[in-house]
């Protein structure tokens, strides 16, 4: 295989998680570095987990992370289709092949049959597993003649067909993160290929979709790290070329052991979801990153960072810079633990790099009661991005441009006033009636004044800010009160006055 083709392929049983976004991010940069395909194939064949809504779900989630397939079930291309469960005519094809071979048989036995075998080796200790050390002494074509198989089929009984492991080989196995390892077959079991609804399992199936569709390299989670010696097998077995293999560390939970969960976003605080996910059985909501706050971009730079590191340790890459730095051999064999911390600092990077304008747009487009012209907006959002880390905390730490303060932090009011303020207030007052309010000219006026008074700043400043704002908080004053004019500043000034006499 010349040209670089990589695929991701989940299965629509539930939201995407973190570490399948990292996945499907990891496919992209590579598959861009390497001028190749990037491939999005659904793997539906466990219709008792299927989850309505997931599929589209994922397209949309990754449409949103800026991955965009070359190739998917929405946009079609020339390997399609590109759901497992429209691609039955293929999978009976090589089911037929396959059991021309050495390396696969039907077997007969029910549910209730092994149920009662694995109940007897439980008694005495030991652990059944269906491999070469069993399958003899069980209901199969390899123990029953070809009459008594045959018997079975034109009476419609019920079978799934097995890999027939070999006995006692060595397989040498190479992974691009984690190099070179040996694997001994006696230690696999004959995994079951198609299962009694005449479907395949995961395993045959998508080796026969990665030869169908050409794909060069399989990047995956490290949970498949087990079977890549059956997988290697069924490529041999079916007389095919093997792609390239890659299997990622696990995403780590932010304390102790373990790989990242739910259960960890419900703990700390966090989303593990791109984007929110109703379940449609209970209706509960999962919180996404994109509802939470989080720039696309500064969600995609975190993710890639979990588990990989650009030359000279930079840490804020576009998704074009990723690619063009992107390499597997780079990518770390350890886990990498989670931080809400970090993805806080990354969406508080790119905060800062994102216009004002472009910032506007996500505030109108908010649920957030704006009531200033987009003019002032603007204003608002220039002065409050600097501290912000979620697009909401614009309107969040400056909810004063918004509302009037009907109340005066306690502390902040000891500090400010006292018997003197309300008088010196009163006096600046009428020194505003005939100002010309911008932030420049507002500022002289107010030093002015308080020279002139023989006042320190702190005691003309610190009053006019808790009656501006209702804290000691916020931008510049003379900021604030251009930004509110002039009728509004006087009205907040006299609110104070009265509310501290």
């Amino acid at each position: 295989m010349d040209k670089v083709r990589v695929r991701f392929a989940p299965s629509p049983t539930g939201p995407l998680h973190l570490g399948g976004v990292r996945t499907a991010l990891y496919d992209y940069l590579f598959a861009k570095n390497q001028g190749g395909e990037f491939v999005l194939r659904i793997e539906d064949t466990d219709t008792a987990r299927y989850v309505e809504g997931a599929e589209e779900y994922i397209e949309e989630a990754l449409e949103w992370c800026g991955i965009i397939a070359d190739e998917s079930p929405k946009k079609g291309g020339k390997f399609a289709p590109y759901r497992q469960s429209e691609r039955r005519d293929i999978y009976d094809r090589y089911t037929a092949q396959i059991l021309k071979t050495d390396y696969a048989y039907i077997a007969f036995d029910t549910a209730e049959e092994l149920d009662a075998i694995r109940t007897e080796y439980e008694a005495r200790g030991d652990v059944f597993s269906y491999d070469n050390r069993t399958r003899n002494q069980l209901r199969n074509s390899l123990t029953l003649s070809e009459e008594e198989v045959q018997k079975l089929l034109d009476e419609k009984t019920p079978y799934v067909v097995r890999f027939k492991m070999p006995i006692d080989r060595t397989l040498g196995l190479v992974d691009i993160i984690r190099g070179n390892f040996t694997v001994n077959t006696d230690t696999l079991d004959d995994k079951v290929l198609v299962k009694n609804d005449g479907m395949p399992t995961y395993h045959f199936a998508n080796i026969i979709d990665d030869h169908e569709m050409e794909i060069s390299h399989v990047i995956r989670g490290e949970e498949w790290l087990p079977s890549l010696g059956l997988h290697t097998l069924l490529y041999e077995a079916m007389g095919w070329e093997a792609p390239q293999f890659a299997h990622l560390s696990l995403i780590l939970k932010p304390e102790g052991k373990g790989k990242l969960s739910k259960r960890d976003g419900d703990k700390f605080g966090f989303p593990v979801f791109p984007l929110n996910f109703t379940d449609p059985a209970t209706g509960n909501v999962s919180k996404g990153y994109r509802e939470s706050g989080y720039l696309p971009e500064a969600f995609i730079n975190m993710v890639a960072l979990l588990g990989w590191s650009p030359a000279d340790d930079k840490e804020i890459l576009s998704l074009d810079e990723m690619a063009k730095e992107f390499d597997l051999n780079k990518v770390h064999k350890a886990g990498a633990r989670f931080s809400k911390e970090k993805a806080e600092w990354f969406n508080h990077q790119y905060i800062q790099k994102t216009s004002d304008e472009a910032l506007l747009n996500i505030l109108k487009n908010s649920d957030l009661n704006l009531t200033l012209s987009d003019d002032k907006l603007l204003k608002v959002i220039k002065l409050m991005k600097e501290r912000a880390t979620f697009p909401k905390d614009i309107y969040d730490n400056g909810k004063f441009f918004f509302e009037a303060p009907t109340s005066y932090d306690e502390k902040a009011s000891k500090k400010a006033w006292n018997d003197e303020t309300s008088a010196i207030l009163e006096e600046l007052v009428s020194n505003l009636e005939e100002a010309e309010f911008n932030a420049e000219n507002l500022k002289q006026i107010v030093h002015n004044f308080a020279e002139n008074k023989g006042l320190g700043m702190g005691k003309v400043m610190m009053p006019l800010r808790l009656s501006l704002v209702g804290e000691l908080k916020g931008p510049d004053v003379p900021e604030i009160m251009e930004l509110l004019g002039k009728e509004e500043t006087t009205s907040r000034i006299n609110n104070a006055i009265n509310n501290f006499k």
